[in-house]
């Protein structure tokens, strides 16, 4: 383990910072090779959801090793794959009964895009190709992925290469000084994306995407009472598709099963990755409306595909990850225990004035940072607040979840968002730590705080 620690490393991601090497894993925590002990504040990237090594879930897999591997979609159907896709039928809502395997979130978003540009062609809607998406956002690394995303750093480099679409607002209520459970505010929201709608002219508009609650871009952004109900229905006026972005929301984070349940307005197509594996394996997919399956199919087929599409091996952990989740109430627990955490971040608010707002939903939550929490005043972008705050928790054996709030080049929250099988008692240790992090962190910026 020393020489691993120790060399050059030949594999490469964002940046050149070194990480410990990791050891092993259980439940909430993490070990490296040296001793130190983790808690999984943020699920990794918000990805493990019933926990580490889960032996359950490593049981089936070792089962359906000792069957197939591997299986190519074109030559067979296989028994996890089907028992996956009818699983996830049952827990979508009614009518959308058709699901296509990927391996990932980018991939799921690229597919639901594709699946809904196809179904306008054969359905006699070609002139329809535009997907509006808000900003921020964030959907994908993917060209077309990142065409829909709004989050700076990430897309400006590759801008020249892409067909950009258009954005309207995120329903940022708290930000723009409006009342996020006031339903005047959700239709304020709405009509913006009727009026891009009409900008854009209608029979352009392909899709509408959104996630039902934010992810990375917008930390934990619950959308204000009456905005997804009056979107809904701004989408059916004009014949646009509703595609909901559940790759981060999805997977019993918020209590129910897909993050968009906790509101009456279904979407026509959704996008599931992250929780759906649950770090176990590499697992996404799509879900839609029968009929606009039905049609398409119907025309010649689905133009798109990936090898591993479907994966038994991939499919058999998703059931046995579902099944864990069912067994064990996690998604109740998510609600019940996720409280307690949403009840110690707002503890630590009241500690803390740069801390200008705690929102979330179940064990999706997140911490704005600002300098004036009145008038929401970001604190410096050289200051890279985000990253700082997350180093301080990482020192003390927290991991939580860094972004940029407004867009990509300002703005700091991070994301707390532990497993869903996480104790009140290791939400007290999210929130000593996550203390401890923050008073290191006001102390090194010159940040005000009152005693504990």
């Amino acid at each position: 383990m020393d020489e691993l620690r120790n060399a050059r490393s030949h594999l490469f991601y964002q940046t050149d910072h070194r990480r410990p090497v990791l050891d092993r894993a259980e439940g909430v925590y993490m070990w490296d090779t040296e001793g130190n002990r983790f808690i999984d504040g943020s699920s990794g990237a918000m990805v493990c959801n019933i926990g580490h090594s889960n032996p359950q879930v490593l049981e089936a897999m070792r089962r359906q090793m000792e069957r197939s591997t591997f299986g190519y979609r074109l030559h067979f159907v296989t028994e996890p794959g089907e028992h996956l896709a009818a699983k996830l039928s049952d827990l979508a809502w009614p009518g959308m009964d058709r699901v296509f395997f990927v391996s990932g979130g980018s991939e799921a978003v690229e597919s639901a895009l594709k699946l809904a540009r196809q179904y306008a062609v054969a359905t006699g809607a070609g002139s329809r190709w535009k997907v509006i998406s808000r900003y921020p956002s964030y959907h994908g690394c993917t060209l077309g992925a990142l065409a829909v995303s709004g989050y700076d750093p990430l897309v400006d480099p590759f801008r020249p290469m892409m067909q950009m679409m258009p954005k309207v607002p995120a329903p940022r209520a708290w930000l723009d000084g409006l009342d996020p459970s006031d339903p005047a505010t959700g239709d304020h929201y709405a009509a913006l994306l009727e009026a891009k709608i009409e900008e854009e002219g209608p029979e352009s508009v392909l899709a509408f995407i959104l996630e039902p609650i934010g992810g990375a871009s917008t930390g934990a952004l619950v959308p204000p009472a009456g905005y997804m109900e009056a979107v809904r229905a701004v989408c059916d006026r004009h014949g646009v598709l509703l595609i909901h972005d559940e790759v981060m929301s999805g997977g019993g984070r918020t209590g129910r099963y897909f993050g968009g349940q906790n509101w009456a307005a279904a979407p026509d197509i959704l996008a599931i990755s992250k929780g759906l594996g649950a770090g176990y394996v590499p697992l996404g997919a799509i879900v839609a409306r029968g009929d606009i399956v039905d049609a398409l199919l119907a025309s010649g087929g689905f133009n798109h595909g990936f090898t591993y599409a479907g994966n038994p091996l991939a499919c058999a952990a998703g059931l046995a990850v579902i099944a864990e989740m069912e067994r064990q109430g996690m998604m109740a627990n998510a609600v019940s225990t996720g409280a307690l955490l949403k009840a110690g971040l707002a503890a630590l608010q009241g500690r803390y004035p740069f801390i200008g707002e705690v929102r979330g939903m179940g064990m999706l939550l997140a911490i704005e940072l600002v300098a004036d929490r009145d008038t929401r005043e970001p604190l410096p972008a050289a200051l890279k607040a985000y990253d700082r705050l997350t180093e301080e928790a990482y020192a003390r054996g927290l991991i939580v979840y860094p972004r940029r709030s407004r867009g990509g080049y300002s703005g700091d929250h991070v994301i707390v968002a532990p497993p869903l099988i996480t104790t009140p008692a290791e939400v007290d240790e999210i929130i000593a730590r996550l203390d401890a992090a923050l008073a290191a962190f006001a102390a090194d910026c010159g940040l005000p705080a009152s005693a504990g």
